[in-house]
């Protein structure tokens, strides 16, 4: 009597493989489902089973099988692997690195996984251990179009734009179907200043898998950086994000535990730039004004960084709940089972944010706050805190969310303790006007490049200091060098620096006379932190809620003069400045006492008005509740 099989036929495997390459895992579940009730010590049964229903989409589900199959194959590479990544879709980034590495221990060789841990390490903003995971994985496999990818995001990261580039596109020359490497691209192009190039590559992602949600985000927000669409076109681009969230959501919460008449409200922020960031930067002089009688504080961070100012910003709040190791369900699970009554989202489209947990609808009343600047596309955001300079009236139809309206600023700036004194003016010393610009790349529209040549064109002692990231390296100093001298400004009236400690950073302020405002993405801490070393900002305003941020920080320093409304204006404007040079000086003088006496720094006034709106808002939904009004006013 011959012994059971323990696995199925070579046909119904090559089978099962053949579906599973086409794409067809509902049927692959099925037949690995038998396999396993059949053969339960196949173990290649159990990870057929598991890396299917992730596939699928049930990576809950998912977890038990691959465990299984580790335990019975505990020498396969495959499975360790398999698991891994599963528990990085999840989120679970200690325990995916943990089964990459038993995978490196069964082969050493096993070059997706190198790959595979260094995403986990790009997650930790480690990046010399994820450059160093995905190099190995290139030696190992040269072929292997996901590292390639992966390598350039981590160069991407650091500021190496011609590289990762370059691996960017030798990961589509590999693969020209993977999504990813167009999403890469993407990213790199935008940072690179070339938008829209950045959008056509975006949307070669989507049109290859139409449900990338980061994609579509970057997108979304590349799309502000250079208005190539109308604001009514980004918001239906925007409507469409939101909807594709909706759909994979599935549902969303009806009811909550709050308590309606609850005093103090519960308050949730959800960040990943809780430190030394704008996001950060703009939140502590509030948080340490707020009313805790008014506002309960939570905070729900969506990224691990953490310095100096998340430990000074955290005993502000009544509780730290991190969120940057859940997928968007169990995040969702733990916000709503806080008793969360209004949750603010602090990234819209930016890095690090989680919209699809708030179109799981956690909390009962949800709003779009301070570190984006259009609509986020989703109805599940009630609404946005805005001020009437950065939205006036006759734009609110560019949101999904209806406008709340702080009465000053949406935005209170938090002066660096520690910043240098304002200088003198250099001009002075050097005989000449510095004109100066502190945003990255991605700002650099050749519409803002020809504004400025024009400028310096028309006083031609003056000298333009530039400084970004990617301009520490020399080939990027040498490309956009070569974009000024096509445009008639000799190079050697140019001064290029890369990232520096802000100390230094704003130490620089020394040598700048006057800040040239990008358009139509304006700065923001820039702006913020010229202004308090002495140096004015001019600005040029626009149609839309971005394209004003810069108007609206001015407004609210008491400097609208200093808005202009046409690019023509823009440079007459830089023209005649450089050309008063006293006046700048006066103005250099008192500048960081005007600003520190506006509602732009007037942490405990913003703070009430803060409360306010968010008490509004709360006010408006219990009396939607009970049928009283129909609809939030703007």
């Amino acid at each position: 009597m011959s012994a059971p099989p323990v696995s199925p036929p070579v046909a119904e495997i090559q089978q099962l493989m053949q579906g599973f390459n086409q794409g067809r895992y509902d049927e692959v579940i099925a037949v690995s489902a038998d396999w396993i009730h059949r053969y339960p010590a196949y173990a290649f049964g159990w990870i057929a089973h598991g890396t299917a229903l992730h596939r699928a989409g049930r990576s809950h589900d998912a977890i038990a099988p691959l465990q299984q199959a580790t335990a019975l194959a505990p020498a396969d590479a495959s499975a360790h692997n398999n698991l891994g990544n599963v528990q990085k879709s999840l989120r679970r980034y200690d325990q995916a690195e943990a089964s990459y590495r038993r995978a490196l221990q069964a082969n050493p060789h096993y070059a997706e996984a190198h790959y595979n841990l260094g995403l986990c390490a790009l997650e930790r903003d480690d990046l010399a251990a994820a450059e160093e995971s995905c190099r190995r994985a290139l030696a190992l496999k040269p072929a292997l179009a996901e590292a390639h990818t992966n390598l350039a995001a981590i160069l991407d990261e650091q500021g190496r734009l011609t590289e990762a580039e370059a691996s960017c596109r030798q990961a589509i020359a590999l693969r020209p179907d993977l999504a990813e490497a167009h999403h890469g691209l993407g990213n790199i192009l935008k940072n690179q200043g070339r938008i829209a190039d950045a959008v056509a590559s975006y949307r070669r992602a989507l049109a290859l898998q139409p449900d990338h949600l980061s994609a579509h985000s970057n997108l979304l927000l590349c799309l502000n950086y250079a208005a190539l669409d109308s604001p009514a076109a980004c918001a239906a681009e925007a409507a469409r994000y939101g909807e594709l969230l909706r759909l994979q959501a599935r549902s969303t919460y009806t009811s909550w535990h709050c308590t309606p008449q609850a005093t103090p409200l519960r308050v949730g922020l959800v960040s990943g730039e809780l430190w030394s960031h704008p996001v950060g930067y703009f939140l502590e002089g509030v948080l340490a004004q707020i009313d805790k009688s008014r506002l309960e504080l939570v905070a729900f961070p969506s990224h691990p960084r953490r310095d100096a100012l998340t430990d000074r910003i955290r005993p502000h709040f009544a509780a730290w709940k991190p969120v940057n190791a859940l997928n968007d369900d169990d995040a969702a699970r733990l916000i709503h089972d806080e008793g969360i009554h209004i949750l603010v989202d602090l990234a819209g489209h930016t890095r690090h944010n989680r919209l699809p947990v708030f179109a799981r609808k956690p909390a009962p009343v949800q709003v779009s706050w301070l570190g984006y600047f259009a609509t986020t596309g989703l109805p599940q955001i009630d609404y946005l805190l805005a001020d009437p300079a950065a939205v006036p009236p006759e734009h609110t139809s560019h949101f999904t969310e209806r406008v709340w309206y702080a009465p000053d600023t949406r935005l209170c700036f938090t002066p660096p303790p520690d910043a240098p004194p304002v200088a003198p003016p250099p001009w002075r010393r050097n005989g000449h006007i510095t004109f100066g610009c502190y945003q990255n790349l991605a700002k650099l529209s050749d519409d803002v490049l020809d504004c400025w040549a024009a400028i310096m064109a028309a006083v031609p002692a003056s000298r333009l200091r530039l400084q970004s990231r990617p301009l520490g390296y020399p080939h990027d100093r040498q490309l956009l060098g070569q974009r000024m001298q096509a445009r008639g400004i000799d190079i050697a009236r140019l001064s290029m620096h890369g990232e520096m400690p802000r100390n230094a950073y704003l130490d620089s302020h020394a040598e700048v006379d006057l800040i040239l405002d990008t358009f139509p993405f304006p700065g923001g801490t820039t702006t913020c932190e010229a202004l308090w070393m002495g140096v004015p900002t001019l600005t040029l305003a626009g149609d839309r809620m971005l394209s004003r941020q810069g108007a609206s920080l001015l407004q609210a320093a008491g400097l609208g003069t200093w808005i202009t409304a046409s690019r023509d204006e823009y440079i007459d404007r830089a023209i005649a400045v450089a050309g008063d040079q006293e006046r700048l000086a006066g103005l250099r003088g008192g500048l960081r006492e005007q600003v520190r006496a506006s509602a732009l720094c007037d942490a405990a006034r913003f703070a009430v008005q803060f409360e306010a709106a968010l008490g509004g808002m709360w006010q408006r939904y219990r009396q939607q509740q009970a049928g009283g009004l129909q609809s939030p006013a703007t």
